[in-house]
């Protein structure tokens, strides 16, 4: 009958009361191996010791729910205001804060009494002796299900758990739509700056033909040279036309994510077009707990356990005996003939005590299926801490590709860029071919369409970090109290330790 403790951060303890009467001794007794489930020391969830992927070594002290504003680029911080407002999402996650509030004020009413008032006005013969009269009451009752055996405290408890589980999913919603919006934001300034290049490319190309198809005239050239220069051309027209169009989708993307009129948002992007925006350094803990703390995913999954766990409890006493108390006052008149008569009846009790004793195996049942659910909480918690240890180690894997990157790529842009040129003018010369201008200018395009990729690559490394690290949510907002977390807006939910 010793229960085994669970893991700390996930188990609120409950305190039985004292039986009220003799004939519930033995069920107390019987009600101390109802506790909640327990979990071997073994299988507790941990993070790992260290981080196996490289640390970012030049990040910023930085306070990640202000780091949107720490990006070069205004228009990046007002997009995802935007965005937050009218985001399907948050909305759902406000809602849902709303019915878990209702809840758990409905699961803390049940533990006191409830009340009734009735109030009645007869008039006519109550019998055959008596007179024609008029007959006034006034009814009070009151009736209060005594919690012995902690099955309404424990139901609280889930309410409460619950609550502060949908308050960590609304932080969880805000930082997926504020990573969403920046990563379409990303790829339309790097669709931009690709299309500025396949512009130039396609403007090249069609000096290329039309030089080619004067010398060709001329008899300085072969028809073949024409043809290909005549191809090459058109193949970069298609090509800026299909990137251009990729552009549109972009801002149609946005569109739907902001809410805000196509018009009106290709003026507010028009000042940075084809400028990929730059953010602030991130510091990474070297401890991944500590990191993975301030992820509200994790916490909520982690109060979802606790709710879990609760829900056990609340089933386990259910199979437990029920104790209830009622009591009554009534005041009434009667009115006859002239004559008036008053009084007032009261009463306390009866005190009552109900015994399960055949149910078919139904709150059984209750309790098998609580404990199921209890796993299945569990597994989704440890499940979650793995995939956030994930994401955590392949944002920086990919920072540090990025960084390892982007010198060679700028090394090699700059040398193709330079190669072409010289071929080019080599070919408005006459001494090289129209083959290997193509060759050139194939190689010239592909690195720098490759160093901006990287360079969009590299950005979408620091938000997907920015999202793997909580978005700048922390225990620590849980410690503000009182209108806060009356506030279905959500700013901060009230303090609990998971």
């Amino acid at each position: 009958m010793n229960e085994r403790p669970a893991v700390a951060m996930l188990r609120d303890p409950h305190t039985l009361r004292t039986p009220l009467t003799a004939s519930l001794a033995a069920a107390f007794l019987l009600s101390a191996c109802a506790g909640t489930p327990t979990t071997d020391a073994a299988s507790t969830p941990t993070a790992p010791a260290r981080w196996e992927a490289p640390l970012p070594h030049q990040g910023q002290t930085t306070d990640l729910t202000r780091w949107w504003q720490q990006f070069d680029d205004p228009a990046l911080a007002e997009l995802i205001t935007a965005a937050e407002n009218v985001s399907p999402t948050l909305a759902s996650a406000r809602s849902r804060i709303a019915q878990a509030r209702a809840t758990r004020t409905a699961a803390g009413a049940a533990l006191g009494p409830n009340a009734n008032a009735t109030a009645s006005l007869v008039r006519g013969r109550q019998d055959f002796i008596t007179p024609v009269g008029t007959t006034a009451s006034a009814d009070f009752q009151a009736a209060w299900e005594i919690d012995v055996f902690g099955g309404g405290r424990a139901g609280r408890t889930a309410a409460q758990a619950r609550l502060e589980g949908a308050q960590a999913g609304w932080h969880e919603a805000r930082v997926s739509v504020a990573a969403e919006t920046a990563t379409n934001y990303l790829a339309l300034r790097a669709c931009e700056a690709q299309a500025e290049q396949s512009q130039a490319d396609a403007a090249s190309r069609a000096e290329t033909a039309r030089l080619t198809q004067l010398t060709a005239k001329s008899g300085f050239q072969a028809p073949a040279t024409e043809a290909l220069a005549r191809a090459s051309a058109a193949q970069a027209s298609a090509q800026l036309t299909a990137q251009r169009a990729q552009c549109d989708i972009d801002v149609k993307v946005l569109v739907a994510l902001t809410g805000i009129d196509e018009a009106a948002l290709r003026l507010q992007l028009a000042p940075r077009k084809a400028v990929l925006p730059q953010p602030s350094e991130i510091v990474v803990t070297a401890v991944p707990g500590e990191a993975l703390s301030q992820r509200p995913d994790l916490y909520a999954a982690a109060r979802d356990l606790v709710a879990a766990s609760a829900d056990v409890s609340q089933a386990r006493a259910q199979r437990m005996p029920r104790v209830s108390l009622n009591g009554s006052l009534t005041a009434g008149r009667f009115e006859s003939g002239g004559a008036s008569t008053n009084g007032t009846l009261w009463s306390i009790g009866p005190l009552s005590v109900t015994l399960p004793i055949f149910d078919g195996g139904t709150r059984a049942a209750n309790v098998d299926a609580a404990r199921a659910r209890y796993d299945e909480a569990s597994a989704t918690y440890r499940g979650k801490l793995r995939h956030a240890v994930r994401e955590v180690e392949e944002a920086l894997v990919q920072l540090q590709s990025t960084a390892s990157r982007s010198e060679d790529a700028r090394i090699a842009a700059e040398g193709f860029r330079a190669s072409y040129r010289a071929t080019e003018a080599r070919f408005r010369g006459g001494l090289t071919s129209l083959f290997e201008l193509e060759d050139s200018r194939r190689t010239a395009v592909q690195a720098e369409s490759q160093l901006i990729e990287l360079q969009r690559e590299r950005v979408a490394a620091w938000i997907t970090l920015y999202r793997a690290l909580g978005g700048g949510w922390t225990a620590a907002d849980l410690q503000t109290a009182g209108a806060a977390s009356d506030n279905v807006e959500m700013t901060t939910p009230n303090k609990v330790t998971p």
